[in-house]
């Protein structure tokens, strides 16, 4: 039997692919990966972080932005679903290059890749001091800090101050969760009788 071998696209080549195709795509280092929908939670926790971490941001050197920029890392181009970046750069520019902190609010779907895959990839990358992942069902996060030479991580929970000294800010963990209910998806259907 005859397999063929793919060939892995570089990064350029997934670049000018990714500017003809209609939805976003990832670049996991060998081929695009479709960038699916998020659920109500994910949203809202997305909109609190800008909202949140931007805000605090205002008239400060570093600016908050969404997934609707990607960045750059070890070869790979992410879209998380927020970072800060301290440098300044072109109004058109549609990559970043030096994230200093990434948001990534996790999902049963994608929890595996944020972190394993792109938490090895954001320790590889030098300008990346914070990775905040947020879960989706409860009030928590785990974070890792570049502290020295090592990669550290450590979880946050519902009462947690999270604190970002690279970006001069800090905010209640809580803070993020405004506006999600999880008793909702959880009691659907509870105390109803067996049919």
């Amino acid at each position: 039997m005859n397999l063929a071998l793919t060939k892995p696209m570089s990064l350029e080549e997934f670049h000018a692919w990714e500017s003809r195709q209609e939805r976003k795509y990832e670049f996991d280092g060998f081929q695009p990966v479709a960038m699916a929908g998020g659920s109500r939670a994910h949203a809202a926790i997305q909109r609190n972080l800008a909202i949140s971490v931007g805000g605090r941001l205002r008239g400060k050197p570093c600016e908050f932005f969404g997934s609707d920029l990607k960045i750059e890392v070890v070869g790979r181009s992410r879209y998380p679903d927020g970072f800060v970046l301290c440098a300044p750069g072109p109004n058109s520019s549609t990559v970043a290059h030096d994230p200093v902190v990434i948001f990534e609010v996790l999902s049963n779907g994608t929890s595996g890749v944020d972190r394993i895959i792109k938490n090895h990839e954001y320790a590889s990358t030098p300008s990346v001091q914070r990775y905040v992942m947020l879960e989706q069902d409860r009030v928590a996060a785990t974070v890792f800090a570049r502290i020295g030479g090592d990669w550290v991580g450590h979880v946050l929970l519902q009462d947690a101050l999270l604190a970002m000294p690279e970006i001069g800010i800090e905010l209640p963990l809580a803070e993020l969760y405004e506006g999600v209910d999880f008793g909702t998806a959880d009691t659907a259907g509870a105390g109803e009788p067996p049919g």
